[in-house]
């Protein structure tokens, strides 16, 4: 049995998870392991090709998609977005964080591009989820945690969210979540087409994630997993099942946190990174494209305001980017992100190496379970497989 089983075993055996999948590669050398079930009843084991709801592992996929658009010319990065969100053209701004909601002023200058790929457009989560301007992203616009079918239809979710102040001006702070959504919203306007259908012409199909999307097919239900969250007087709770919010369409796409995905086609996104931006002998992305993703566009003050979600580290365009070694697994460079549903996928490009851990417990907050870092500890040390 291989150490990276024996770690995921431990944790489905103590009742952390009921179940997981794991992936530690380099190159072309690759290790999975599978342990548990889909579900707490035990009675549908885990397998590779399991789906799991990856939440925040759509930002990068969604900021790829973004950088497509710049690659193709529609867009550029110091073009504001309201040519195509005429809704946010005119935001206004808390005067400070704490102020109420109606005590505002005009944004000092446009929303770009740019300010939507690096988080600093004004709207998102601080540290404090208890400011004024952040209680609307709960009760208006369901931010989190992911729940499809509560969220509006695109246009009836930017108009709600354009009578929200910004916390911040335009490039001040890094905030969390929205923007990602935002960048959805702008792909659908900027191609013609819904995200969904973008994501799969433009990038799902040509790396083979057959698997990943907004909602799960009735033919591969069977292979869906349950998502759960910690009770608080221990054990779990079941928050979705495979018939649940992902069994058909929603009618928000959120490029933030609605997609679903397995570990290999996971792994099929992360190549392309490390390709920067080929797969297959095909180019989807220019190399300018990833080199911009996976680059940290952060000031030191705002790498720790952001401190509770970043540890400390920075953010490039969809992931954050490891600029400090605080783990034994924070390498420079180190790009990707971390799913409150309990997902976490990174490549290391100037390793080649690729982590990606699933598991269907929901995240109790910002900071990585136990599980995670056992798992990124184990990629760190002697977890690569033999000759790789």
């Amino acid at each position: 049995m291989s150490g990276l089983r024996k770690i995921l075993d431990a944790y489905v055996g103590d009742g952390t998870v009921p179940g997981a999948v794991g992936l530690v590669a380099r190159g072309e050398s690759v290790e999975v392991a599978v342990a548990g079930s889909r579900a707490l009843d035990g009675a549908s084991p885990m397998t590779r090709d399991s789906i799991f709801r990856v939440a925040s592992l759509a930002k990068p996929v969604t900021a790829a998609a973004v950088m497509m658009l710049i690659d193709d010319g529609h867009l550029a990065l110091d073009d504001p977005i309201a040519t195509w969100l005429p809704e946010l053209a005119s935001p206004m701004v808390v005067r400070t964080p704490s102020s109420p909601v109606d005590d505002v002023v005009p944004a000092a200058r446009p929303i770009t591009v740019a300010d939507l790929l690096d988080f600093r457009a004004g709207y998102g989560f601080p540290s404090d989820f208890s400011l004024p301007a952040v209680q609307p992203l709960f009760s208006e616009l369901h931010q989190a945690p992911p729940r499809p079918r509560t969220v509006p239809e695109p246009d009836e979710w930017l108009a709600r969210l354009s009578r929200v102040p910004l916390l911040h001006q335009p490039g001040e702070a890094w905030l969390y979540n929205a923007c990602s959504d935002l960048q959805g919203i702008l792909i659908a306007r900027v191609s013609g087409r819904t995200l969904p259908a973008f994501l799969a012409e433009r990038l799902l199909e040509p790396l083979g994630m057959v698997d990943t999307g907004f909602s799960v097919p009735a033919r591969d239900l069977d292979r869906f997993t349950s998502l759960y969250a910690p009770r608080p007087q221990g054990g779990l709770e079941l928050v979705d099942g495979p018939d649940g919010h992902w069994s058909s369409p929603p009618p928000f796409p959120s490029g933030a946190g609605g997609l679903v995905s397995t570990v290999d086609d996971l792994h099929a996104f992360a190549r392309l990174l490390l390709g920067e931006g080929t797969a297959g002998g095909r180019r989807l992305l220019s190399a300018e494209a990833v080199r911009q993703m996976t680059t940290d566009h952060l000031t030191p003050a705002q790498r720790s305001a952001a401190a509770l979600f970043l540890g400390g580290q920075g953010w490039g365009y969809g992931g954050s980017v490891d600029i400090e070694r605080v783990e034994p697994w924070n390498v420079k460079g180190r790009y990707g992100w971390v799913g409150g549903t309990g997902t976490a996928a990174y490549v290391v490009p100037s390793t080649g190496e690729v982590t990606i851990l699933l598991t269907q417990v929901e995240m109790t907050g910002p900071t990585p379970p136990t599980l995670m870092n056992a798992f990124w500890e184990y990629a760190a040390g002697a977890g690569f497989p033999e000759g790789a």
